[in-house]
């Protein structure tokens, strides 16, 4: 998939009152999204079941931050912490992200997660954290033009 750089710079605003919520299997394929993930993230319902949760992961984010979420789901603890997606027309948004296991009858059987918005203080803030681990991980860095 091919980018227009400029668009990576339109951010939507995730609303103070709206949760996103989703479920994966095992695998992180998605099998479950509320209207508002669809909505948030440029995409229908259907186009997001059956996809790996990962579609919508901004370039922006360290891989380490993943990595740490996978690691802690299969230590069987919860997870949480705050993310960049991707829209469907790459534009943006921020989300604190709580993920966490499912179980039926003693079975692990899927995860769900539920995202909710986040300030603008923080935003900055994990933007340049992020931009500090994707340097040190030695990741693709971002370039901002002002102009």
């Amino acid at each position: 998939m091919e980018y227009n750089r400029s668009e990576f710079l339109i951010e939507t605003v995730v609303p103070e009152d709206e949760l996103i919520i989703s479920r994966t299997d095992l695998q992180g394929i998605i099998t479950y999204v509320n209207e508002t993930f669809a909505a948030i993230s440029g995409y229908t319902s259907e186009e997001l079941i059956g996809k790996p949760h990962n579609v919508i992961r901004h370039p922006d984010m360290p891989s380490a931050v993943f990595k740490d979420l996978w690691q802690t789901l299969q230590a069987g603890k919860k997870w949480g912490g705050y993310v960049k997606n991707m829209r469907s027309d790459t534009g943006f948004y921020w989300v604190y992200a709580e993920v966490s296991a499912v179980y039926k009858e003693g079975e692990l059987v899927e995860y769900k997660s539920i995202r909710t918005p986040i300030r603008s203080e923080e935003k900055l803030e994990y933007q340049k954290r992020y931009d500090a681990m994707r340097r040190e991980a030695g990741e693709r860095e971002r370039i901002v033009k002002y102009m």
